[in-house]
């Protein structure tokens, strides 16, 4: 047994490792998706492939509850000294979640047995498929996102399978990019192979891989403890995603989660069918996916700093994700913009915990991270270029104790931004706008953080951009204990001239020379009264630029008067405010007047009629039943399946419902 004191140690060492992974892919990465916005992985793993180890400074924060086993076991050749094994494909696995995702691994051997695995993932900037970078919402199947690999060896005993490179740089974009960044993954995994060997020249083979237990044994025991201070309960909290296909209608995510003691179960049952676009999550029904669990670790993590980020963090907890949802898709959905469905799932959960711990839950993040690509001609150069050019994210929600964060959702402050001359240099563009929108943080006791903004020109013809993840152009971030939801998000191409197009929430456009394309995110939502909000606050925030004065006025009853509060004016106008909604959450009245149609009653009655067909049927009577809908509640719901089916006869009804019709 490992004392407190080793355990640290051991822990301390294996972090490290970790960290030294990370620099060492972010050193010799060739992608700017990789070495600017930083969109890998790296992790050390045990016998078993579960992750004990991640990197803090460095890289994406999804994946510290990831294990490799499935994947590890689906290589069918003997794993040797020096091999490197890898998959980018969603089905085959659950390790890589959409095709750009490659993910490596390899194993650690000592005395002639394998100890550990060193793994990871890179972001490719592009795999093939029908558009530049192979992910847009408008895909339907998951052919169309790109060339995929199923787990197999790509290095045998330190030697590159050529012919698996020769295929990739044969069907992908930008093949040398692709083929830089895997290289410098590889090398990543040989430098947390050597730190694997040091821990057990350390610590003895015996004493390392029993350190590894104790170190995912302690992250369960303190995920447990975390789940203990929590009131034992029921708390149910859904939320949508803007659109579902090219239909638009709402993707709807439900959570019921209960705890009990110091376990917990995320049931997501009444979340959305499989979908026809390429929103859905391939958790395979893992009901420990890490995918799942992201926004329990953001809860996690915040209540207790301290938790060792590894697997062990998962055992407490059970998701349930019934087969053929957007949570649990069977192939061949599509799958490449499941970012955007779990952001919407960290907000499910946040939601949800909030009601639990309202003292200690800040209001929602923006939940949209948007990641902007650009495939334009280079007339320098005279080569094609394609590129990502600066994600774009949301403000923090509303904290107990402070404002949210600006331009840096809690949940998508990992994705780092590239500096603009960096991405000028590198792609032919040129920025005409980059900083923080004003008004667009919800107002507060703690005011949410504001969105991002950024406007840039192209200069060739049929420069093709995708915005992946590009969401909260209708449903507000919600905003908590009086707070108000916070301002949307947008896309404009030739934004102030006759040229104008509002794109909605589309993430595909096609820009000739001279366009200008502006994308803003969301901002973060409030929390408490805004009434409440100390004036001086008000006034820096307006001097700042954060908040116009109108907004000062409006929402927060804060009056100035060249730049300084008018405090008689003031204490007037607050007292003219009215009252704070007694309910919890403010969602907006883009929410507030979809729900009057689409209650809680209504959605669970669509679960139960989609839940008894077919799961090729589910999406297709979903979207029939939202087109003939008259009315609201779940008569209405009864009411337009009905007629669905009589416009469809060829649609299996299942024997309840012949039954109640004869």
């Amino acid at each position: 047994m490992f004392d407190k004191m080793t355990l640290q140690v051991l822990a301390n060492h294996a972090r490290a490792a970790a960290e030294n992974m990370a620099h060492t892919l972010h050193r010799t990465a060739h992608s700017a998706f990789v070495k600017e916005t930083q969109d890998f992985t790296v992790m050390l793993m045990d016998r078993a492939g579960d992750t004990f180890a991640v990197p803090m400074e460095l890289g994406a924060t999804w994946y510290p509850g990831l294990t490799y086993g499935r994947a590890i076991d689906m290589v069918e050749e003997e794993y040797r000294p020096g091999d490197v094994a890898f998959t980018n494909d969603p089905y085959s696995g659950h390790v890589a979640t959409h095709a750009p995702d490659t993910h490596l691994w390899k194993p650690v051997f000592a005395d002639g047995e394998i100890v550990a695995w060193t793994g990871g993932h890179i972001h490719n900037t592009d795999m093939g498929g029908a558009v530049p970078a192979s992910l847009s919402r408008s895909l339907t199947e998951i052919h169309q996102e790109g060339l995929r690999f199923p787990p197999m060896k790509l290095v045998r005993e330190g030697v590159f399978d050529e012919q698996i490179l020769k295929i990739m740089s044969t069907n992908v974009r930008k093949p040398a990019l692709n083929i830089g960044d895997i290289k410098a993954l590889v090398g990543a995994l040989g430098t947390g192979e050597r730190k694997v060997h040091a821990m057990i020249e350390r610590f003895g083979k015996q004493g390392f891989v029993q350190g590894v237990a104790a170190l995912l044994d302690q992250a369960e025991a303190q995920a447990r403890s975390v789940l203990a201070e929590i009131p034992d309960g029921q708390y149910v909290f859904a939320d949508y995603a803007d659109e579902d296909s090219d239909e638009a209608n709402p993707c709807r995510l439900k959570l019921t989660l209960t705890i009990r003691g110091e376990e917990a179960v995320l049931d997501f049952t009444g979340s959305d069918p499989q979908l026809a676009s390429s929103l859905n999550v391939p958790s395979g029904g893992d009901p420990r996916h890490t995918m799942l669990l992201v926004g329990v670790y953001y809860v996690l993590y915040t209540l207790n700093p301290r938790i060792l980020l590894n697997t062990g963090l998962t055992r407490p907890f059970t998701c349930i994700t019934p087969e053929g949802t957007v949570l649990n898709p069977v192939s061949p959905a599509a799958v490449g913009m499941r970012s955007l469905t779990c952001a919407r799932l960290r907000s499910v959960i946040f939601g949800a915990f909030a009601q639990a711990i309202p003292e200690r839950m800040p209001a929602a993040p923006a939940g949209n991270n948007c990641i902007v690509n650009v495939m334009t001609r280079d007339e320098r150069s005279r080569k094609t270029v394609i590129a990502a050019v600066n994600p774009v994210v949301g403000g923090g929600g509303g904290m107990p104790h402070r404002d949210g964060t600006n331009g840096s959702g809690a949940d998508a402050a990992y994705l780092k931004n590239t500096p603009i001359e960096i991405t000028e240099t590198e792609v032919p563009v040129e920025f005409v706008k980059y900083g923080l929108a004003r008004d667009t943080g919800g107002a507060g006791r703690w005011r949410g953080g504001l969105a991002t903004e950024m406007a840039f020109r192209v200069f060739t013809p049929d420069s093709r951009i995708t915005a992946r993840n590009r969401d909260r152009s209708f449903f507000r971030p919600w905003g908590t204990g009086g707070g108000r939801a916070a301002g949307l998000a947008d896309m404009v191409v030739n934004p102030g001239t006759p040229d104008e197009r509002r794109m909605g929430s589309k993430d595909t456009a096609i820009l000739q020379p001279g366009d200008v394309l502006e994308v803003r995110s969301a901002g973060g939502g409030g929390r408490g009264n805004p009434a409440e909000r100390e004036p001086w606050r008000v006034a820096r925030d307006v001097a700042r630029g954060y908040v116009s004065a109108e907004a000062a006025a409006r929402d927060y009853g804060v009056i100035l008067k060249e730049g300084e509060v008018d405090e008689e004016a003031t204490e007037a106008a607050r007292a003219a405010m009215p009252a704070p909604s007694e309910s919890f959450f403010h969602f907006g009245p883009e929410r507030e007047g979809y729900e009057a149609r689409w209650t809680a009653e209504a959605y669970d009655r669509l679960t139960e009629i989609l839940a008894a067909l077919p799961i090729h049927w589910r999406f297709f009577t979903k979207t029939e039943i939202f087109r003939r809908i008259e009315g609201s509640g779940a008569e209405a719901v009864e009411a337009a399946f009905e007629a669905t089916c009589a416009r469809f006869p060829e649609l299996p009804r299942p024997a309840t419902y012949a039954e109640a019709a004869e």
